[in-house]
């Protein structure tokens, strides 16, 4: 995200973000402590105090229907000898049934809903855990890697020079290699940690380790590169010619980004609509399955709908304030508000743009919690990734989830670098080239609701 211009940057300058990296985790350790720890052993109690009173009204409406078969029976074989008392009998059997089912379908829907409460919070604060430990793990070690490198002053590795010579992208390609080698290993260790039963594989978990710190490490080395500052370049053959080289790689990226969305929008399409080619009808392989989607489960209720409704919004809203910092960068005559609780957010230009980026971070953030909470609540209810439309839902707003955690650790060092050297009209299109990226999260969001949630 670098402009025209160079700056000098202190080590302690570097050190300001193992600073900010301890308060973050730590903000997630209380998080975690208040949400899952707190309110979800309160959830829990109140979840074990239903289970009871499930049990007894599943019994009772056992025997009550048990009771009504007897009846009935008795009333079909040896109803010609005393049709009113064997009538009377299954009547009565009949509407000790319907209490029965009643009050066990209260039992189960209080249960359900102790349970989905108990979900909510624990997953809420195990969430904000991880991210604010990701977050904090970013800037612990990127900060604490650059700090220790010695001072080039913006002047040594071609900074400012036609060519920008990076090792930044083989340090993130090399990371991110070892980090897939032992993916497989750190799920099975996580899960093992999780209390599932699955052994663990710490030699998978390593090598998913270390390639974590080489790909954050990798990072790091960029945001300097950025942080310092280069020359701006500028594309010269077609069709681009003339624009800014980052402006120009950033389109043909989002280009390849609607592909790889198409398919998902495809794939949901066919499976919903039933649609199949002539040759898989002629060979009879198109068959007609009475499929249960997320929207089955989701779109009669105004409060299952509610994660995904206001998730839209916050990414929406987040689109504007990535505009207002984009504006605030870029407007050389900005004042502060004349009103006073608007002058104490934003009182100069530079904690403005600041201040808007952070406010775009905690969206996507409340984004990302709000959407594991909701994946949480799908697969208590039975709806998970080994049937097609789970498989189908899942990858693709897991893959839009990620384009905007992605996003989010981008936005980290936005801030941090609008805290320190700053944005301005010489480099705010950093934040232009950027919110072009988080303007097609948020439309691809707008999307996949309809699509998957409401049809």
């Amino acid at each position: 995200m670098s402009g025209h211009g160079l700056h000098d940057v202190d080590d302690e300058i570097w050190m300001k973000t193992v600073i900010i990296g301890a308060v973050i985790i730590g903000i997630g350790a209380v998080a975690f402590t208040i949400f899952t720890v707190g309110l979800g052993s309160v959830m829990h109690g109140l979840w074990d105090d239903t289970i009871e009173p499930y049990e007894i009204a599943h019994a009772d409406y056992v025997d009550a229907k048990d009771e009504f078969h007897l009846a009935e029976d008795r009333w079909v074989n040896d109803g010609s000898q005393n049709t009113g008392v064997f009538a009377e009998d299954y009547h009565q059997t009949e509407k000790s049934l319907e209490e029965a089912e009643e009050k066990y379908e209260t039992a189960e829907h209080n249960k359900e809903q102790a349970h989905l409460s108990y979900l909510t919070w624990t997953v809420a604060g195990k969430t904000i855990m991880v991210m604010t430990f990701i977050y904090g793990a970013f800037y612990i070690i990127s900060g604490f890697f650059n700090s220790i490198r010695p001072e080039d002053n913006g002047h040594e590795g071609g900074y400012g020079d036609d060519h920008h010579g990076s090792a930044s992208p083989i340090l993130m390609a090399t990371g991110l290699l070892f980090f897939m080698m032992g993916f497989p290993g750190l799920v099975d260790t996580a899960k093992s940690m999780l209390g599932i039963d699955i052994a663990a594989n710490y030699g998978g978990f390593a090598i998913s380790s270390i390639g974590s710190v080489i790909l954050i490490i990798g990072i790091g080395n960029w945001w300097r590169e950025d942080l310092v500052g280069a020359k701006e370049q500028i594309a010269l053959g077609k069709p681009f010619g003339g624009q800014h080289i980052r402006k120009a790689g950033m389109w043909v990226f989002l280009i390849s980004e609607v592909m790889v969305f198409a398919t998902f929008f495809s794939a949901y399409l066919r499976m919903r609509t039933g649609w199949c080619t002539q040759w898989a009808v002629d060979s009879g392989r198109c068959t007609t399955v009475d499929t249960i989607t997320a929207s089955d489960l989701l779109r009669h209720d105004i409060m299952t709908l509610l994660p995904g409704a206001v998730n839209t919004f916050a990414l929406i809203i987040s689109s504007y304030t990535i505009v207002l910092a984009l504006k605030t960068s870029k407007n050389v005559d900005w004042k502060p508000s004349e009103t006073k609780w608007v002058r104490k957010l934003l009182p100069t230009r530079q904690k403005a743009v600041r201040n808007y980026l952070i406010a775009t971070v905690l969206l996507g953030s409340l984004f990302i919690v709000l959407k594991i909470i909701e994946w949480s609540h799908l697969v208590a209810e039975g709806f998970d990734i080994g049937t097609q439309a789970g498989s189908i839902f899942f990858i693709a707003t897991g893959a839009h989830g990620l384009h905007v955690f992605i996003g989010l650790l981008v936005m980290l060092f936005m801030i941090f670098k609008a805290d320190t050297v700053g944005y301005d009209e010489k480099n705010g299109q950093g934040i232009e080239y950027f919110g072009l990226y988080w303007h097609f999260v948020d439309l691809a969001w707008v999307a996949i609701f309809p699509a998957f949630y409401l049809y």
